[in-house]
């Protein structure tokens, strides 16, 4: 177990954490766009997870927890980068996975056998249940547990999540991320309204939840912010890890062109979706962009 008392840095340096995330322009059809690398803030603890879980595992370490669980399906990239972070710790960690995959382990199912994690299989409907009655069900079974949300979207990622913010020596016009659970659009808003920054935070929604992705991002908000965000619902393909051909040649063909490694599930959609408006003169001339490249592979993962 990491030592009692530990800090913010120190919880950093433990896990090798490279922070801030470096930034990289890129040019898609004449635009300037500036990409946040958050892909680059870790090898295995990838992208935007590690700043929704950054505090909610201080906050474990710092008042000697031993047990942490949470939620997510067979390439779940938070499950992936939670379940290393407490190995890393000393910390047990349970996974909750929709789905039995036990007789077809994913990879990263394998990894955190590997790990040492205690995976528990789940029906749809119990899955379903893990924000009510199986949530209450398995507080009574670990009472001295941290019980982490799908994604890691609580009110601990608006914290982490929001250091983008800090991290950045520009302002920006736009600020584009994905959007699934909600936490990482979340802690951009959040942190842009607190510093009054004229920024508009804009979310690809990369899976059919018109008005459900808003819900799920208002929750987390305080009820006094009046951020100016906007959720773009018509790059999804289909639905959460859904994809084409046209999206899985792009990817490759931003690859080539950038250098950039992009998958279908979030970063290909984000991407594409920025190409396209950049192409219908969605954005002012001349405005600044900065997308972020929240990471996450477990998808792609044969």
């Amino acid at each position: 177990m990491a030592e009692h008392g530990v800090t913010n840095n120190r919880l950093t340096s433990l896990l090798n954490i490279t922070i801030p995330s470096p930034v990289q322009s890129i040019r898609l059809n004449d635009t300037v766009l500036t990409v946040k690398r958050d892909d680059l803030i870790h090898p295995i603890i990838s992208g935007n997870k590690w700043r929704k879980i950054k505090y909610q595992l201080l906050d474990a370490v710092q008042n000697n927890n031993q047990h942490v669980i949470s939620f997510g399906g067979g390439f779940s990239n938070h499950l992936h980068a939670l379940a290393y972070c407490c190995q890393q710790l000393g910390i047990k960690f349970t996974a909750i996975v929709r789905g039995d995959y036990s007789q077809n382990l994913t990879p990263m199912l394998q990894d955190l056998i590997a790990w040492r994690s205690d995976i528990r299989y789940v029906n749809k409907i119990t899955y379903q249940a893990r924000n009510g009655s199986y949530l209450q069900t398995l507080k009574q079974e670990f009472p001295q547990s941290i019980i982490v949300p799908e994604g890691g979207s609580s009110q601990y990622a608006l914290q982490g999540v929001g250091e983008i913010i800090n991290e950045l020596h520009d302002e920006y016009d736009y600020i584009i991320a994905p959007v699934a659970s909600g936490g990482t659009l979340a802690g951009l808003i959040n942190r842009v309204s607190e510093q009054s920054l004229s920024t508009k935070i804009l979310g690809i929604g990369v899976l059919q939840g018109k008005g459900y992705l808003e819900e799920l991002v208002n929750e987390l908000l305080p009820t006094n912010n009046h951020a100016n965000y906007l959720v773009n619902h018509d790059y999804h393909f289909g639905g959460y890890a859904k994809k084409t051909v046209e999206l899985v040649d792009y990817c490759e063909k931003f690859f080539q062109q950038n250098k950039i490694a992009i998958e279908p599930v979030y970063s290909g959609k984000l991407f594409f979706a920025i190409q396209q408006l950049i192409a219908q003169n969605y954005f002012p001339t001349e405005s600044r962009i900065l997308a972020l490249h929240t990471g996450g592979i477990q998808g792609t993962r044969k």
